[in-house]
C-alpha cells in the first residue's frame, strides 16, 4: 500500500489499496524556481573503446533521498483504489517484491494518478495495440505506473528517474517519445541519447516494435565503419521523427544542420549517469542540450538510469529545474532476484578451469552466460584459450570492428551462441532475457584506483541476468588477496553477504548454488 506523506501536517494517511499494485511512496516538493535549465551531461565519444574506459561514478548511498525529503511540503499525487479484476493480474513478466517502494518527488501543482492499466494513460489505439500485441504486456510495471503519468500529463515536466535493471524503464521513455510525436510532421521531434551504439540499437529495436502500428519513423545515429561511411555533407536531412543515437554522431549531424531541433518535444538520456558524470564525456551532450534549449525551449527532458550518486543528483537538481523525480531505495538495487556467489580459486589457471568444467557444463542447462573481464587483452586471452580447448564461445570488446560487434551481438541475442565474453562494454542496458548466468572473471575496479571496487559497474554487470524478474545467478571468481578485499568492500557497500561456493572443484557445490537460485 502506498503511503501519502504530508509535509505540512506531518502525518501519514492511507492512499488506497491500489497503491499495493504500484507500491509507490509519493511526495511533493515545495515551490521550485520556475524556468527550465538544462543539465551539463556527459557522454561517450564515437570510438567505442572509450565506452570501456568511461570513469563510472559510485553507487548511490542509502541516504540518497535525504536532501529531497528536507524540501517536502505537501502531497500532490493521488492513488486510485485497486479494481478487483486487476488484483493478481500478471504484469509484463515482472516479479517485483511487494515492498519494492518507489520514491516520487513531484514539483508544482499537477496531480498525477498512477496508472493501473495502459488504458488509463489515454494512449492512441495504435500504441495500445503495440503494447499488447507486439510487446506482450498485460499492465504497467510499478515504475511505469508512476512515471508514465508524469511523462505524459501536460505540462510535460522534466523527469529524473532512477530505476533498477529490468524494471521496465525503457518502456517508459520509448512510450513517452512515441506518445509525443506527431506522425504527420516529417521532421525530428524526439531525441534519445545513449552511452553506447549497442544500447542505441537496442532502444531503437524496442521503439520499432512498440510503435509498429503508429507509422512513426526512426533513425539510429551511431558511428559507421569505413565500409559504410557516408560524408556528412552528402547525407540527406533527417526526416525521421525519432532519433536514437550516441552524442558524438548526433552532435555532428546537428552541427552540419542535417538534424533539425526546432520541433523537438522530448529529449531522453538513457543511462543518464554516464551523461552527467563528472569524469564522463560531457561536452557533446552539453552542446546538444544548449542547441535544443535555443530552438525548442519547451522540450521535455527525461533522465533515466539505474544509478545516481550524490554528485550527479546534486548536478541534476541545479541543472534540470522544475523536474519530477523518482528514486528506488538503494537496497532494491542489489537485485534480490539474482543469487550472487563467491568462488575462491587458488590461481589464474583454476579460474579458467572453473569456466570450462563448471560454467560451460551447467550453463548449457540453464540458458545463456555472460563472462565479464577487466581488459580487452583478458577477453582475447580467455576467448583464445577456450576455443583452443574446443569450447564454443564468442568475445566482444571495443577494439573489434563495429560490423563484427553487431554480428556477434545478433548471434547471441538470436541464441546461436550461448557464452559471451565481454569487457564492460555490455555492462549497461544490454537486455537478453535468456541470460541466466553472469561470471565476473575479473571484479570491476575503478581505473584510477584499482584497489577500489566500481560499485556501479558491479551493479550493472549482475543486472545482465535476472532480467524482468526472472531468476539468475552470478559467480564472482576470487583469486588474489586484492580480489578478496574488493569482494568484502562490495558486500559492505550493498549490505549483502555473498555466500561462498565451498570448493571451486566441487560439482555438487555449483549444482547446489544453481538450485538455490532456482535455475536447476
Amino acid at each position: 500500500m502506498a503511503e501519502a506523506v504530508t509535509g505540512g501536517a506531518g502525518k501519514m494517511e492511507s492512499a488506497g489499496d491500489a497503491a499495493a499494485s504500484t507500491a509507490a511512496t509519493v511526495v511533493t516538493a515545495g515551490t521550485i524556481a520556475p524556468g527550465r535549465r538544462w543539465a551539463d551531461e556527459a557522454e561517450e565519444e564515437e570510438e567505442e573503446e572509450e565506452a570501456e574506459k568511461t570513469e563510472k561514478t559510485e553507487a548511490s548511498s542509502s541516504e540518497q533521498k535525504s536532501d529531497d525529503l528536507k524540501r517536502l511540503e505537501a502531497l500532490r499525487i493521488a492513488e486510485e483504489e485497486t479494481k478487483e479484476e486487476t488484483k493478481g493480474a500478471p504484469s509484463e513478466g515482472l516479479d517485483e517484491p511487494e515492498d519494492s517502494a518507489i520514491k516520487a518527488v513531484t514539483s508544482g501543482d499537477t496531480v498525477y494518478t498512477s496508472a493501473l492499466s495502459f488504458e488509463d494513460l489515454n494512449l492512441s489505439k495504435e500504441l495500445i495495440q503495440g503494447l499488447y500485441v507486439e510487446m506482450g504486456f498485460k499492465r504497467p510495471s510499478k515504475i511505469q505506473a508512476v512515471s508514465l503519468p508524469m511523462i505524459l500529463t501536460p505540462p510535460h515536466k522534466n523527469l529524473v528517474a532512477q530505476a533498477h535493471n529490468g524494471s521496465g524503464k525503457t518502456t517508459c521513455f520509448v512510450l513517452g517519445m512515441l506518445s509525443r510525436v506527431d506522425p504527420q510532421k516529417k521532421l525530428p521531434q524526439a531525441l534519445c541519447i545513449c552511452p553506447t551504439r549497442e544500447l542505441a540499437q537496442q532502444n531503437e529495436a524496442v521503439l520499432l516494435k512498440m510503435g509498429k502500428f503508429t507509422g512513426i519513423t526512426s533513425v539510429c545515429a551511431i558511428p559507421t565503419d569505413s565500409a559504410h561511411y557516408v560524408p556528412i555533407a552528402k547525407r540527406a536531412p533527417i526526416t525521421e521523427q525519432v532519433v536514437i543515437g550516441t552524442p558524438g554522431t548526433i552532435k555532428k549531424w546537428m552541427s552540419a544542420k542535417k538534424l533539425s531541433t526546432r520541433e523537438m518535444k522530448i529529449l531522453v538520456f538513457d543511462e543518464a549517469d554516464h551523461m552527467l558524470a563528472e569524469d564522463g564525456f560531457r561536452d557533446d551532450s552539453e552542446r546538444i542540450m544548449k542547441e535544443i534549449q535555443r530552438n525548442s525551449a519547451s522540450c521535455q527532458v527525461l533522465l533515466f538510469s539505474a544509478t545516481f550518486n550524490e554528485t550527479v543528483k546534486a548536478f541534476v537538481s541545479r541543472a534540470v529545474r522544475d523536474a519530477n523525480q523518482l528514486y528506488v531505495k538503494k537496497e532494491e538495487l542489489t537485485l534480490e532476484m539474482v543469487k550472487q556467489y563467491q568462488v575462491h580459486c587458488p590461481d589464474e589457471l583454476s579460474k579458467v578451469e572453473v569456466i570450462k568444467d563448471k560454467i560451460f557444463e551447467f550453463g548449457e542447462k540453464v540458458g545463456q552466460t555472460i563472462i565479464f573481464v577487466r581488459t580487452r587483452h583478458s577477453a582475447s586471452m580467455l576467448h583464445k584459450t577456450l576455443l583452443s580447448d574446443g569450447y564454443e564461445c564468442t568475445s566482444i570488446q571495443g577494439a573489434i570492428e563495429q560490423a563484427d560487434r553487431d554480428k556477434i551481438i545478433k548471434e547471441f541475442k538470436d541464441g546461436l551462441t550461448k557464452v559471451l565474453i565481454t569487457t564492460d562494454l555490455l555492462a549497461r542496458g544490454f537486455d537478453q532475457a535468456q541470460v541466466n548466468l553472469v561470471v565476473n572473471y575479473d571484479l570491476p575496479v575503478k581505473h584510477e584506483s584499482p584497489s577500489e571496487p566500481d560499485y556501479e559497474v558491479y551493479l550493472h554487470r549482475i543486472g545482465r541476468t535476472g532480467r524482468f524478474g526472472r531468476k539468475g545467478a552470478v559467480f564472482n571468481l576470487i583469486c588474489t588477496d586484492r580480489d578478496r578485499m574488493i569482494m568484502e568492500k562490495i558486500e559492505r557497500h550493498f549490505a549483502h553477504e555473498v555466500p561462498k561456493v565451498p570448493d571451486w572443484r566441487s560439482e555438487e557445490g555449483f549444482k547446489a548454488a544453481l538450485e538455490a537460485a532456482g535455475l536447476l
